[in-house]
């Protein structure tokens, strides 16, 4: 018996037991991811101490995802007239981005807010795995636009900030 077993084990046993094929399924995106992926748009950064220019740097942890969105302003109009993002993670991260700098471009900030991860996901037909990878994008839209607004508040003088902090930044 134990013959058998290490014959078995050293592929040295008869070649009468028939084993079956081990099948591997291959695992699957969507055209749109890989279309992303492939041919990311609006990759780069602008300069971040630009005022017209809001940074959204979001990461997930648990997957090492980081995402750098930025969205430029146009100051008469208030509407974004371009966006960018560098991404360090995922074909799905990289494609969540993509999709995102080109949603909120022509966009007031406002509208850009109601831009949610599931939109992003369906769009992208993210497996549930994924779905970090969408909520990224809308985070990082929101901390973009977050930042112009700091930026503006405190450029006005009508910062939130508290009496200590506004003493120390003059």
């Amino acid at each position: 018996m134990l013959r058998l077993a290490s014959g078995r084990l050293l592929g040295l046993a008869s070649r009468e037991v028939s084993s079956r094929p081990v099948q591997i399924l291959p695992r699957l995106y969507h055209e749109n991811v890989i279309d992303h992926y492939n041919n990311p748009r609006n990759v780069g950064s602008f300069d971040k101490n630009d005022q017209n220019v809001g940074t959204g740097l979001v990461g997930a942890p648990a997957c090492g995802d980081v995402m750098k969105l930025q969205i430029k302003i146009d100051e008469k109009s208030g509407k974004i007239v371009d966006a960018c993002f560098k991404t360090f993670g995922c074909g799905s991260a990289i494609a969540s981005s993509s999709v995102a700098t080109e949603w909120v471009k022509g966009k007031s900030m406002d509208e850009v807010l109601t831009i949610k991860n599931t939109e992003i996901a369906k769009h992208l037909a993210l497996p549930p795995v994924k779905l970090h990878c969408s909520m990224l994008a809308e985070d990082a839209i929101k901390a973009a636009v977050k930042d112009v607004e700091a930026k503006r508040a405190k450029l006005n003088g009508s910062s939130n900030a508290s009496p200590n902090e506004m003493a120390a930044d003059a």
